[in-house]
């Protein structure tokens, strides 16, 4: 497994830093994120250290990403929030603040629950034309 000796998270699953701990497996550990934005607010990384989503091998993905169900069926049936919000921020404009690939999961339980995710939508701006274009861009760089 990766590990990055100045990466928090890579201490976090090494158990150098304490965590409440939420799950671990050979590919992933989960944890309590100490700002509890939502009551189980729960952070899932994997356990080999990339950076971010752009530089995740895909064989970390999938791991990753399959362990993502299970945590986040545990939290809703613990504390059944109405809702649950996935985020996953890459760079600095992004708002990731620590550099090791991370998801949280937000429970919801409703308006003024503590989180809130708004933006503009920019939806009479772009025509069909421009989002078939967009589409085709995007669609010509992903590999084959």
């Amino acid at each position: 497994m990766g590990k990055h000796d100045d990466c928090v998270f890579c201490k976090i699953i090494n158990g150098e830093i304490p965590s409440a701990k939420v799950y671990e497996d050979e590919h992933v550990y989960a944890f309590l994120d100490l700002s509890q934005v939502t009551k189980g607010h729960t952070l899932v990384v994997p356990k080999t250290h990339t950076k971010n989503i752009y530089e995740t091998p895909a064989e970390v993905a999938k791991e990753f990403f399959a362990r993502i169900p299970k945590i986040a069926n545990a939290i809703k049936k613990t504390y059944k929030p109405v809702g649950m919000n996935l985020l996953n921020n890459n760079e600095p404009p992004a708002d990731q603040s620590v550099f090791h690939l991370h998801m949280h999961l937000i429970p919801r339980y409703g308006k003024g629950d503590g989180y809130s995710a708004n933006w503009t939508i920019h939806e009479k701006e772009y025509t069909q034309n421009d989002l078939q274009q967009i589409a085709k861009d995007i669609h010509d760089n992903v590999p084959q």
